[in-house]
């Protein structure tokens, strides 16, 4: 009796992250039931090959694509296999993995193939910012800013990010946009508008902690302009889930947005840089990608993150030298020296 088995093609980026992806292979061998599955591995050879490959699968009506990299990687595959039979799955290899870490995936390489053996598929909603799917974060301001400066540093990881933060964060003037949904438009003068389908940009910095990728609805965050003495407060409720409590923060949900801004300038669909125009789309399509997903998932599930620790540490710390920052009259080096001191321990 002939059995027909479950199709599955792994996409790998091979200059992902930080780690070695040479182990897959064995560990796919070694992990998915033979009797169920069929399985096939490609590598990617450049900048949007990913995309090129999913969508062929999905064409093929493969069952499930796996996206193995970080959140670059995740976008091109899942963009291919949004409105299709095709699940994603993901074993995150990146620097942030934003949407694996919001899903609860492990981020053990063999515990997150693993995970395909049950086979529990499920419909989530993705965005769309001008016509480019993003299915954690998009946004603008700031976080756009920096994606920038990240794409273009020559180290990776969430130390590299953090003091590409530090170094820009204060210097950075805000803009002043007008926001449109259906209850209306809204003039902010903003440090960086995000909108979130997930609820984290990866390293587990929850920019909406209670965002959910089934409400058929996107979380908009409006940060406002701080100073310095504000930024370990908005620090450490990134990381600690808090930030929806900051007076510095506003939110509120929609299905669709329109921004206008002064000036042309980048944004980001999840972490990924581009330059746009003064005008700025953003909707939700409700189910629209099938994802692989852990069925021993949790919400309190939690990965550790030494960011996460430096930045408790930090903030811990701030008030003792408070004070002194306000006396000295050079708020901007004190912290920055005190925060890359605590990360060059990690």
């Amino acid at each position: 009796m002939n059995i027909t088995k479950i199709r599955v093609t792994f996409i790998v980026n091979p200059i992902s992250g930080t780690g070695s992806k040479s182990a897959l292979p064995s560990l796919v061998e070694q992990t998915l039931d033979k009797e169920r599955f069929e399985t096939c591995i490609v590598t990617t050879e450049y900048r949007g090959h990913a995309a090129e490959i999913a969508k062929a699968e999905a064409e093929k009506k493969t069952d499930i694509v796996v996206a193995v990299g970080g959140d670059g990687t995740v976008n091109e595959v899942a963009r291919s296999l949004v409105h299709t039979e095709t699940a994603l799955a993901i074993v995150p290899c990146g620097s942030g993995n934003g949407l694996a870490r919001h899903l609860c995936l492990p981020m053990d390489m063999k515990k997150a193939i693993s995970i395909i053996n049950e086979c529990r598929i499920e419909q989530f909603d993705f965005g769309i910012i001008n016509d480019l799917p993003f299915f954690c974060t998009c946004g603008m301001g700031f976080d756009a800013f920096i994606s920038l400066k990240f794409a273009e540093a020559g180290k990776r990881g969430p130390i590299t990010y953090v003091e590409n933060v530090l170094k820009e964060g204060l210097k950075y003037k805000p803009e002043t946009y007008e926001v449109s949904d259906d209850t209306g438009s809204h003039r902010h003068k903003a440090f960086l508008i995000a909108c979130a389908n997930a609820s984290q940009y990866g390293n587990n910095a929850y920019i909406a902690p209670g965002a959910t990728m089934k409400d058929g609805q996107m979380d908009v965050i409006i940060m406002e302009p701080f100073n310095a003495l504000d930024a370990p407060q908005i620090a450490a409720d990134l990381f600690m889930k808090t930030l929806t409590n900051n007076s510095k923060i506003k939110t509120f949900r929609t299905n669709k947005l329109h921004i206008h801004r002064k000036e042309p300038g980048a944004i980001h669909f999840d972490g990924d840089p581009i330059m746009t125009g003064t005008d700025i789309d953003v909707s939700i399509e409700h189910l629209g990608l099938r994802i692989v997903t852990n069925p021993e998932a949790t919400e309190d599930i939690a990965q550790p993150n030494p960011v996460l620790n430096a930045f408790s540490d930090f903030f811990n710390n701030i008030n003792n030298v408070r004070e002194d920052i306000e006396k000295r009259g050079h708020r901007i080096q004190v912290i920055n020296k005190l925060m890359l001191r605590r990360l060059s321990k990690l």
